[in-house]
């Protein structure tokens, strides 16, 4: 095999030790390994001047907003959903992002990571519907699930809850999340796992105005449920998760973030009472006036005070007048058979989308949306 002299080439590699037995890994410039964390070592120790990184990494599972009690290894068929605690992987080839931290904090010199993947999308709904290439192909056992549920971001674009455990490790700017949703009826006085996110160095959490401490990362570790290639079913100790054991009580979770001693993030979810409103918030409220331009308008179901309401799943009509046209709806829900284009869906888990297109003249697109026992509500955008 040639090498191709004008720019780095690279791949990326399912077989371990395979493409290194049969030579592929030394005709690139760049070796990328596919799900084989505990690799990583031996690789740069026999090939110390070889650049490698994880070409696909983690294929952890999850559905946005959804929190499966007891914290199980195992997805819940009967839900067709996977609970955003993330410890279900599903995949026979898939781990826990947290094993991906780990091993590349232990190798220093390893690039990085490419997750698998970025965006849910249609098509292989792991881990309901079939294996891969386990199952020669077939994806249909568990129809109508039709998408799949690997990404930190779900088909709408919103954010689950893992996008933040990433953002905890990629980025500087103070951040702190914490997780569940704080709606439990029925479940006064127990214990509920809270977990916080952060790049912080310490996070206190307060539940009703009462601290129950600071936890520091890297320090108190969180111990989850976790099984994959070269880990037997058991638990693993993650550094990147912060936990504590809430019993329950209607209010509010507050997470503080602090770097050098001082509060420099925070996070506050409320429990949310009756469904009460509709919220449109447009990611533009100004689009180029060209027949092309989109305006992503994120559909909240809220009660009076403007909490989510996490587990909402109103269905939302539509209406688009003006300068504009509906380009599509969405809710993120993997097992979802609604058109994409209709000019109604139910919200999951609170959220649906709504994108609005521009025509090719100058003025305001009025979207309207109501829902049975609903407050209706307006927003406008303006094409230039």
């Amino acid at each position: 095999m040639m090498k191709i002299d004008t720019r780095p080439t690279t791949a990326g590699f399912n077989n371990y030790p395979g493409a290194f037995k049969n030579k592929l890994a030394y005709q690139i410039d760049i070796v990328g390994l596919n799900y084989k964390p505990f690799d990583y070592g031996e690789v740069i120790r026999e090939n110390p001047d070889m650049i490698v990184y994880g070409s696909e990494t983690s294929s952890q599972t999850s559905s946005r907003g959804t929190y499966a009690l007891p914290i199980t290894h195992d997805h819940k068929k009967e839900t067709l959903e996977v609970s955003s605690y993330d410890v279900t992987v599903g995949p026979p080839w898939a781990y826990p992002p947290d094993v991906e931290f780990d091993v590349q904090a232990e190798n220093p010199t390893f690039l990085g990571e490419f997750m698998w993947t970025g965006f849910d999308y249609l098509g292989e709904p792991t881990p309901y519907g079939g294996r891969d290439n386990s199952t020669d192909g077939y994806w249909n056992a568990d129809w109508p699930v039709h998408a799949s549920y690997f990404a930190p971001v779900d088909l709408c674009g919103f954010p689950k809850d893992r996008y933040y455990l990433y953002q905890s490790q990629w980025t500087t700017e103070p951040m702190v999340h914490v997780l569940p949703h704080w709606n439990w009826e029925g479940k006064e006085g127990e214990e509920i796992p809270v977990y916080a996110y952060t790049n912080c160095d310490e996070v206190e959490l307060i539940v009703n105005g009462k601290s129950l401490g600071k936890k520091v990362k890297g320090v108190d570790t969180t111990d989850i449920p976790a099984e994959f290639r070269g880990f037997e079913k058991g638990m693993y100790t993650s550094k990147y998760r912060l936990s504590w054991n809430v019993p329950y009580q209607p209010g509010s979770l507050k997470v503080i973030g602090y770097k050098d001693g001082k509060a420099v993030s925070e996070k506050i979810i409320n429990t949310a009472k009756k469904a009460s409103k509709i919220c449109l918030t447009a990611d533009r409220t100004e689009i180029t006036a060209d027949g092309k331009d989109l305006s992503f308008i994120e559909v909240d179901i809220t009660d009076a005070d403007g909490n989510l309401i996490p587990n909402a799943d109103n269905q939302v009509q539509f209406t688009i007048e003006g300068a504009g046209s509906l380009a599509a709806v969405g809710n993120g829900n993997p097992a979802s058979l609604e058109s994409f284009q209709d000019t109604k869906i139910k919200a999951f888990n609170g959220k649906c989308l709504l994108v609005v297109k521009s025509t090719e003249a100058a003025g305001n697109i009025t979207v309207s949306a109501t829902s049975n026992g609903l407050e209706n509500t307006k927003t406008i955008v303006i094409t230039k």
